[in-house]
């Protein structure tokens, strides 16, 4: 089963590229309110059930994927 993984810098924490893409799009006229620019992690978890899958997904997210000081995550099922 795939699981995506994405991870993303928390509020409080200061995003130097996002508010670089901010930057860029405003100088462009493509102004947005706001730009957070984090990482996608696609991970196949050799497991058929998908509360099992999320859970070890979960694990290894919180083992190496991210950083709990500076970053939040979201898992998600992928289907295609």
């Amino acid at each position: 089963m795939k699981i995506g993984v994405k991870i993303l810098p928390k509020n409080e924490v200061l995003d130097t590229q996002g508010r670089a893409v901010e930057g860029t799009l405003r100088a462009h006229n493509r102004s947005v309110e706001q730009c957070r620019v984090g990482k996608y992690v696609q991970l196949e978890i050799p497991e058929t059930d998908e509360s099992k899958a999320l859970a070890r997904a979960k694990e290894i997210t919180e083992f190496v994927l991210y950083n709990p000081l500076i970053e939040t995550f979201e898992l998600e099922v992928v289907r295609r």
